[in-house]
């Protein structure tokens, strides 16, 4: 009895010297997962770019894919089956680059740019310029030059900018038109040099025209994150922020940094007790992030993504969230993305059940582009059926309803009527499955709420 006495006594001292510890630490926990939410979306684009450079193709030139993704593809979650990229990271060490939009009217364009800390300072496009072409000065925060005539400035406040295009493209029949779209696009140095540095003179070079992925073994940036030590992940913040610097809404952070003597450009040398503590607080970081992606609407209704996406100011929980699940997210204005994975019972979906998606007349998505519903697996990628159809829209030939209503059917056998089959979205019979929406260019009624996607309704 007296041992048992005595263990639990050192267990309970134990115990309170651990309490009293972390509560001692709880300042720098707290400070920790904020300071690794701050710096996560600067490291990711950094991480990313570097995989960019290993295994598409070195930076300061345009990269097209060529094809869509197919139910093999799963170097990212969620793909589309709606558009065809033109990307590029682009370094403004090296720049002012030109880059140059001709004239499109023949499909819909959207080229943003985004700064290393994954915000969109620019948006060249259909919706902002046009089909009538435009040429941009692409600079980065050093540069105070004079803008040629004829071009229009945009400027980025990091070093570091990532472009990632997109084309509207009608199915594979409509790969053609695409890649000739693509292939006029041009990135080159200003003054403009000799030779180019673009990317449209060798395009089995240049493109991934399949979508394969590289026989060498790959480890995905989001899985490189994670393996990051806490120090290492904090001397890459600091180094990445010489060139990459923080906005002045950031002082109050960055000062609090700097009391424990880390600063941009120094190497981080963290005490055991700081290194616990930030440690800590990277784990209350991660769980929190995850606990917010989680959170989805319980009643059958589809989710939104927050109207902030691609200008985050200081909501840096949700900067964080987005760079670690989409990193390279559009502004709502170009895109917007209502995702379910509930029927109109609020629960799951499922291919052993067959759905119904009813529009009513003159309630469509409103866009003034496109829209279209995909269908993903559990595992966020893309459902492999006899079909080939991953995602069913506007630019289909989809049958209305005589009083002008449109009913889309969402399940793994196909209609037994010819009508309903030409709206059928295939799914995986007794898997789990989720939808995602896409409204490209939506207009007001959608951005404000007062259009809302239907439910979809379990029919057994």
């Amino acid at each position: 009895m007296m041992i048992l006495k005595r263990i639990l006594l050192s267990t309970l001292v134990l115990v309170t010297l651990l309490a009293v510890l972390l509560l001692a630490m709880k300042d720098k926990i707290t400070l920790g997962a904020e300071a690794y939410l701050y710096g996560y979306p600067l490291v990711m684009m950094e991480t990313t770019r570097v995989q960019s450079a290993k295994y598409i193709g070195p930076e300061n030139q345009l990269r097209m894919v060529r094809q869509f993704p197919n139910a093999q593809f799963k170097d990212v979650v969620r793909p589309n089956v709606d558009t065809l990229y033109t990307t590029a990271f682009i370094s403004m060490k090296e720049g002012p680059w030109v880059f140059e939009m001709p004239a499109n009217d023949k499909r819909y364009e959207l080229m943003p740019f985004m700064d290393a800390w994954t915000n969109v300072f620019a948006s060249p496009g259909t919706r902002t310029s046009g089909n009538q072409g435009a040429t941009y000065l692409l600079a980065g925060p050093e540069w105070d030059g004079q803008v040629p005539k004829g071009m229009t400035l945009l400027k980025s406040s990091t070093d570091m900018v990532w472009l990632i295009g997109r084309t509207q493209t009608n199915g594979a029949e409509d790969f053609a038109t695409v890649h000739e779209l693509q292939n006029r696009l041009r990135l080159t140095k200003w003054p403009t040099p000799e030779k180019p540095a673009s990317a449209n003179t060798d395009l089995k070079r240049d493109a991934k025209p399949d979508w394969q992925v590289s026989l060498e073994p790959s480890l995905p940036p989001v899985a490189q994150m994670k393996a990051l030590s806490t120090s290492e992940f904090f001397n890459r913040l600091m180094q990445l922020m010489v060139s990459n610097p923080a906005s002045t809404e950031d002082a109050p952070l960055i000062e609090r940094l700097a009391q424990l003597e880390i600063k941009p450009g120094q190497a981080v040398h963290l005490s055991w007790a700081n290194a616990l503590s930030f440690s800590l607080g990277r784990w209350i970081a991660n769980q929190r992030v995850m606990k917010a992606l989680n959170t989805k609407a319980q009643d059958g209704s589809w989710s939104y993504p927050p109207l902030n996406l691609g200008r985050y100011g200081t909501d840096y929980n949700m900067r964080a969230a987005v760079a670690m699940v989409g990193l390279g997210a559009n502004l709502p204005e170009d895109a917007m993305y209502p995702n379910t994975a509930l029927d109109h019972q609020g629960k799951a979906l499922n291919g052993k059940h067959r759905y119904r998606l009813h529009f009513a007349a003159n309630a469509l998505p409103p866009v003034k582009a496109f829209w279209s519903i995909t269908a993903y697996g559990a595992d966020e990628f893309l459902i492999d059926n006899p079909m080939q159809r991953f995602a069913i829209g506007d630019r289909d030939p989809l049958v209305f309803n005589a009083d002008g209503s449109l009913d889309l059917w969402v399940q793994a056998t196909p209609p037994s009527q010819k009508e309903a089959a030409a709206n059928w979205l295939p799914v995986q019979m007794g898997s789990s499955f989720l939808l995602n929406a896409r409204l490209y260019w939506p207009e007001a009624k959608a951005l404000n709420g007062q259009w809302k996607m239907p439910v979809l309704e379990r029919l057994n």
